[in-house]
């Protein structure tokens, strides 16, 4: 540890006024929008809601990228997947819990 109580590691990760903000999704989209329709430069939309420019910039990126994907078919599809997948897990669970169940009462009779 150094003069400001920080792991070598830990120092990278610390920011300038030394608490590292978490920003919602909502903010990041509003954020990425302002930043798409060019009333502000990336500058002064840094400047104004003291956000990095490369961050704004990676918003920006990311939201041009997937925003095709809002109206595709894809989406659906993904989140059917989804469900199926946790549908699946949640029945494995159950006949895991009712084997394990049996087992210790097998082994109560037992002992």
């Amino acid at each position: 540890m150094d003069s400001d109580g920080l792991k070598p590691a830990q120092r990278r990760y610390k920011c300038i006024s030394g608490i590292r903000r978490r920003h919602g999704a909502a903010f990041k989209a509003k954020l990425a929008l302002e930043a798409i329709k060019q009333d502000k430069t990336i500058a002064q939309l840094s400047s104004e809601y003291e956000v990095h420019s490369n961050q704004i910039t990676q918003w920006k990126k990311r939201l041009l990228q997937e925003s095709p994907n809002i109206f595709s078919g894809k989406r659906k599809k993904a989140i059917q997947d989804e469900e199926k997948l946790q549908d699946e897990l949640y029945q494995q669970i159950g006949r895991l819990k009712v084997e394990l169940d049996w087992l210790k009462k097998k082994h109560k009779q037992l002992a």
